[in-house]
């Protein structure tokens, strides 16, 4: 193999990646083993929270609540409302990689999300993340459209042993 044909064919694959990058998708992007769990069954959810994003009049942003417990091994809902005046994203997932995926945002704010842990609302709209818990532990939520997390926009989840 000659120094063209490898050139040549790092620049197909460099040419080939580039508009996955341009556009900012991140889908699937979790190869491992998430620490805060696995997507779970709706079926066997043993409870629900119903959760609210919105900003407040004093310009925080917040999730209401912005806690909660669960016990290893529990499957949950976030039945997740967004009743602010714009977009919002839950975001579940252990500390450290919030704070990677917040860098990240920062660098690209138009990333969009296909993840399960994820999801993204306009004003008015709802959704829902159905999880279970395989570790205990303490795990964060956060919205991390550039600013968001700053203004309050994060939460804690502490998960019990059983």
């Amino acid at each position: 193999m000659n120094i063209k044909t490898v050139f040549a064919g790092l620049l197909l694959a460099s040419i080939s990646s580039f508009p996955a990058l341009a556009t900012g998708s991140h889908a699937g992007g979790h190869g491992e083993m998430m620490a805060v769990g696995e997507p779970g069954d709706k079926a066997q959810a043993t409870a629900t929270f119903h959760v609210t994003m919105m900003e407040t009049d004093d310009g925080k942003m917040v999730f209401s609540p912005q806690e909660f417990a669960v016990r290893k091994g529990q499957t949950v809902v976030f039945s997740v409302r967004n009743d602010g005046a714009t977009d919002h994203e839950f975001i579940l997932d252990d500390h450290d990689k919030i704070m990677d995926h917040k860098a990240l945002m920062e660098k690209f704010p138009e990333m969009e999300h296909d993840d399960p842990n994820s999801i993204r609302l306009a004003p008015g709209e709802t959704g829902e993340i159905v999880w279970k818990f395989k570790n205990a532990g303490a795990f964060k939520i956060a919205c991390l459209i550039p600013g968001h997390y700053a203004a309050g926009m994060h939460g804690d989840v502490t998960v019990a042993k059983k």
